[in-house]
């Protein structure tokens, strides 16, 4: 099997292959399944849906957000 390299800001595209119980299962880009909670789908999926995975750490998340805030204040602090 073809191993596919992820590019970090890119998603994993996956397509909604069957429901089981609560729980959805999603094919990955390289033919792997995963299975994931229904309650945790966007609504009106059903099977066959394609839908995107998109992976970060929290750590990730909170340098973005100082980046934003940053970005935010420095808009704000401008003087003409």
């Amino acid at each position: 099997m073809e191993q596919i390299v992820f590019d970090k800001k890119r998603p994993i595209a996956c397509t909604v292959d069957r429901f089981e119980g609560q729980r959805a299962v999603l094919k990955l880009e390289d033919g792997q399944s995963l299975g994931w909670p229904i309650d945790k789908l966007p609504g009106g999926v059903s099977e066959g849906s394609e839908v995107k995975i998109f992976l970060t750490t929290a750590k990730n998340e909170e340098e973005e957000r100082e980046r934003t805030a940053k970005a935010v204040l420095n808009e704000l602090l401008k003087t003409e």
